[in-house]
């Protein structure tokens, strides 16, 4: 009886299903019979330019029976505007008549099809491994040493020093994952100067104001108010990509870049997420670094539901970036 119950339920299930999806492709059919436009050209013209558009435009292209607008989602950036006049010749929409239409529409397949270049190109980076014999990667390890401690000798490549900037080690090539250091941190470091040395300052500091904090810094590095920097900035390199491959991101992405995304919006957002993680440690207060996952599950889940509103734009606060942390 209860397998029969299942079986039901799994019928019926589909049915429903079914019939939602006629009645859908029903209402469409009227819709466009009623106003005379297909459901692109609804989009566009009852949407602003940015994310609420990108986003109902790529689904409607997904979702479509026909294959040249399934196909539309993939093309090469270069292929676009070809393929946004075989969608008008298809859909019998005069581009003359209808000249917003064509602009808008390739507007937003760009940002499409350059989201997924953007995931492919940064999926490509975080596969390259640090190399220790690559003179490129040393040089920007250097590089980064220079940045956040402009004012401190190093004494070796291997030397502890560099846990003052919050590395585990002797040696940062242990710790450092593929983009991380090249296309990130260094990136913070560099467009971001202040804040990151600030950040790096507070990570350094004692929670109890009457310990000498030179003598503290040399003897008790493992005991910051909670963090180390360059650990974060590892882990927060993990965190922006898991938003970009899930999707989240795009959001973000399709409101701030005009046409596709580039490898710079991407760095723009991780210095985003370090300043806003800097501030949200502080706000939680841990008692010590054992709390640093549950602090960043929680800043995670605090920035997906940000990502959540289709007019939310993240950016970082600094003077390289032209971008402004608004919603649009």
């Amino acid at each position: 009886t209860i397998h029969f119950l299942d079986n039901l339920m799994v019928v019926t299930q589909f049915f429903v299903f079914l019939y939602c999806k006629l009645l859908w492709r029903g209402l469409k059919f009227v819709v466009r019979k009623f106003t005379g436009r297909c459901e692109l050209q609804r989009i566009c013209y009852n949407n602003k330019h940015g994310a609420r558009r990108t986003l109902k435009i790529e689904s409607s292209l997904r979702y479509s029976k026909n294959e040249l607008l399934q196909s539309a989602l993939s093309v090469h950036p270069d292929k676009v505007e070809k393929t946004i006049d075989d969608v008008m010749a298809l859909k019998k929409i005069n581009p003359d008549t209808n000249p917003q239409l064509s602009i808008s529409l390739q507007a937003s397949l760009l940002q499409i099809v350059g989201y997924r270049s953007l995931v492919a190109e940064v999926e490509k980076l975080r596969r390259e491994p640090y190399d220790s014999e690559n003179q490129e990667h040393e040089d920007m390890l250097m590089k980064l040493w220079k940045e956040l401690r402009p004012d401190t000798h190093l004494a070796g490549r291997i030397s502890k020093q560099w846990c003052e900037i919050g590395f585990q080690g002797s040696d940062p090539k242990t710790d450092f994952r593929g983009m991380a250091l090249r296309h990130l941190i260094l990136y913070f470091a560099e467009h971001d100067k202040a804040t990151a040395l600030q950040m790096l300052h507070d990570s350094l500091q004692p929670k109890h104001k009457y310990i000498n904090t030179a003598e503290w810094e040399q003897k008790n590095l493992d005991k910051a108010i909670g963090f180390s920097f360059a650990i974060v900035g590892i882990n927060i390199t993990d965190l922006a990509y898991s938003l970009l491959v899930s999707g989240a991101l795009k959001t973000h992405l399709y409101n701030v870049a005009p046409e596709m995304p580039c490898l710079m919006h991407f760095q723009q957002t991780f210095c985003y997420l370090m300043q806003e993680f800097h501030r949200f440690w502080i706000e939680e207060d841990p008692s010590d670094i054992m709390e640093f996952n549950r602090v960043r599950s929680k800043f995670h889940r605090r920035i997906l539901r940000q990502l959540k509103n289709p007019d939310m734009a993240l950016c970082p606060h600094f003077s390289a970036s032209d971008l402004h942390l608004v919603n649009l």
